[in-house]
């Protein structure tokens, strides 16, 4: 098959671009490079521009008549950023989506694959959610990706466009032949801060938020190996029409993670088991727009992808401090 990957110069989208390829897949990449490398790109195909350029879009399919879908992961993705700017995002994530969608289905190319996010889950005293769960996006970047969802939705619904849509949990680690992973100077995410304390660039690791009503205080999250997520998106993409066959449905949501909820402080310590040291730690309020946090039930990819979750935290672990040694060779930074 032949699929374009918009955001594929991004972490997420230059990991899921190999792990077609092993599959035996042909990944066409498109991306602005507004902040993803080019590196990640490599040799694949590559468009660069936007995801709202019509007259782009029609180049690519005339000169690939043989796509067969779409993996729709270009968008802005930093929470506290989305409350500083949230016109930039309801424009780049919302607008600019709804443009690709309407693009893509008069193309006559309506298989939408949509990376959606977790941190659209109102919080759940267990913290183990479905995709049946309510929704409570907390901040502008989580309630784009819901706008995504429901235009995709309302789309499928009306047109001959067909949606499945994954929402992840928290992808850590990176390339498995370390070819890419977090290209951020400073990664706001956690796995990318304790990284850099471990790694002396940073005094200390700040845990952000330490009264919240999980077990030990610090948020509950669902960290997975994004090899995991990207393996994932191939079983995806291979049974996508008969995903929608068993739902009955012209769209769905499937939640990607590992079924596992781990705090903050428990990713601290099995940090510090994997490295053998201790890492420092700072505490503070919540960043803007932070959520508690949930994990997945993940009975779901289970049934129809026939897709579970393989690698451990530690795995991630592993592979985020190779990456870290790795990076600078390939970025040019640390």
């Amino acid at each position: 098959m032949k699929v374009l990957v918009t955001g594929g110069a991004g972490y997420i989208g230059s990991v899921t671009a190999k792990a077609l390829e092993q599959a035996g897949h042909v990944p066409v990449i498109l991306d602005s490079l507004l902040s993803g490398p080019q590196v990640f790109v490599r040799d694949r195909i590559f468009y660069e521009g936007d995801i709202a350029d019509r007259a782009l879009l029609r180049r690519i399919a005339e000169e690939h008549p043989d796509l067969d879908a779409t993996i729709h992961m270009a968008a802005r993705i930093v929470v506290p950023e989305s409350v500083q700017l949230p016109y930039e995002y309801y424009r780049d994530n919302v607008a600019k989506s709804l443009e690709l969608f309407d693009e893509l289905t008069g193309l006559g190319l309506p298989r939408v694959l949509f990376s959606s996010s977790a941190s659209l889950y109102a919080t759940k005293e267990d913290f183990e959610v479905t995709e049946e769960d309510p929704l409570d996006p907390t901040s502008p970047y989580a309630r784009t990706k819901r706008m995504m969802e429901v235009i995709l939705e309302d789309m499928a619904a009306a047109t001959d466009l067909r949606a499945i849509i994954l929402r992840y949990f928290n992808p850590i680690g990176s390339d498995p032949d370390l070819e890419s992973g977090i290209y951020a100077k400073e990664p706001s995410h956690v796995l990318g801060q304790l990284v850099m304390a471990a790694r002396g660039q940073k005094d200390s690791f700040t845990i952000t938020g330490v009264d919240h009503p999980t077990r030990d205080g610090t948020g509950i999250r669902d960290y997975i190996h994004v090899w995991d997520v990207a393996q994932a998106h191939v079983r995806a993409i291979e049974a996508f029409d008969d995903v929608l066959a068993e739902v009955r449905a012209p769209s769905t949501v499937i939640n990607i993670g590992t079924g596992q909820g781990v705090t903050v402080r428990e990713l601290v310590a099995s940090f510090e088991k994997v490295t053998g040291s201790e890492v420092p730690l700072a505490e503070a309020p919540p960043r803007p727009g932070d959520a508690v946090g949930a994990f997945a039930n993940v009975d779901k990819s289970a049934r129809l992808l026939d897709w579970r979750s393989r690698l451990t935290l530690e795995d991630a672990i592993a592979s985020a401090l190779a990456w870290g040694e790795k990076r600078q060779e390939i970025l040019g930074y640390e």
